[in-house]
């Protein structure tokens, strides 16, 4: 009996040298945390803020969107009944959508391809720096600053500056209501906004542009590439995806996010719903009608729709090497 409780209580006891499972379970978190603390730590601001400011908002905002909340009275869960209503009852957000998607239509791909065609151009030039400032100062300005000039330019009277040229040239008889006519309000947005567009999208080609290194186009010319547009296709494009990719994003967001500048220029709502947009019937009703589970659901939704759109630029600019 003696012998075979021995034998019991070292069968029990860990093997020499052998550290127990949990610490050897523990021991290559610790020694990655003590490899990686302090980057980590130089992360954990960003990442709280992002959490706390980005994840949260998004998950809140999907779980009011079944709720009909007004800020006064707690949320009351309706379910679906928010999305039946949007897309089965609310003829303005049909309308919003439609011309949401015109804009975009429009806006998005020429703003695109604006910024690629100019960062390209700019960059063979001599004062590339001098020209960069200038096509990016817009958009550093307040679009709302922007906005009241371009009201004086499409102004509806005989002062306002495309009117009085007109009138000046006897291309019209009288005044034309730029911003208030249903025809024009939308396409003077849409220029408005593509003469804004030289933001980030901008900076971002032609960084990529100028990290092209010069040995490939000396290596492209010995091989046989000749001209500008050649050395674009076969080689500066191949190797601006990352660039490339961030720019549709940027673009897609930006056309799909557009409000301010239709708000300034056309009012809030504009006549006749004329250049009503998502955001902007997002806005309505979070901030003047504070229903917020409705504009919970308007807002799930241009999340939906951006994030898809999004995706779908991924898959186009994906490579291996990025």
């Amino acid at each position: 009996m003696k012998g075979s409780s021995t034998s019991t209580n070292d069968a029990l006891q860990p093997a020499v040298g052998r550290p127990p499972v949990r610490a050897r379970l523990r021991s290559p978190v610790a020694a990655h945390l003590r490899r990686n603390g302090l980057r980590y730590a130089m992360l954990a601001p960003f990442l709280l803020l992002f959490v706390a400011f980005t994840i949260v908002p998004v998950f809140w905002s999907i779980g009011l969107s079944f709720t009909s909340y007004n800020m006064l009275q707690p949320p009351r869960w309706v379910g679906l009944a928010n999305y039946r209503t949007l897309f089965l009852e609310d003829d303005v957000f049909l309308t919003a959508i439609k011309n949401t998607f015109a804009f975009a239509v429009v806006t998005g791909p020429l703003s695109y391809l604006i910024s690629f065609l100019f960062a390209w151009i700019i960059n063979n030039l001599k004062f590339s720096n001098v020209f960069a400032l200038g096509f990016y100062a817009p958009s550093i300005t307040s679009s709302v600053a922007l906005s009241v000039v371009w009201m004086y330019i499409f102004s509806g009277d005989r002062y306002g500056l495309l009117n009085s040229l007109m009138l000046k040239l006897g291309l019209e008889d009288r005044p034309f209501i730029w911003l208030a006519h249903p025809d024009t309000m939308m396409p003077v947005v849409m220029f408005v906004s593509l003469w804004m567009s030289m933001g980030s999208g901008f900076l971002v080609f032609l960084a990529g542009l100028r990290n092209v290194p010069g040995e490939l186009y000396e290596a492209g010319a010995i091989d046989g590439i000749r001209g500008k547009f050649q050395e674009l296709r076969l080689l500066t494009l191949p190797l601006m995806k990352p660039q490339l990719l961030f720019g549709a994003v940027n673009a897609i967001v930006a056309s799909f996010a557009v409000f301010d500048i239709a708000k300034v220029l056309v009012g809030m709502p504009s006549p006749n719903y004329a250049a009503h947009t998502i955001v902007a019937h997002l806005y309505d009703y979070a901030f003047i009608r504070f229903e917020l589970g409705y504009a919970s659901a308007v807002a799930v939704f241009l999340f939906l729709l951006t994030l898809v759109l999004g995706r779908v630029c991924m898959r186009l600019f994906s490579s291996n090497d990025m």
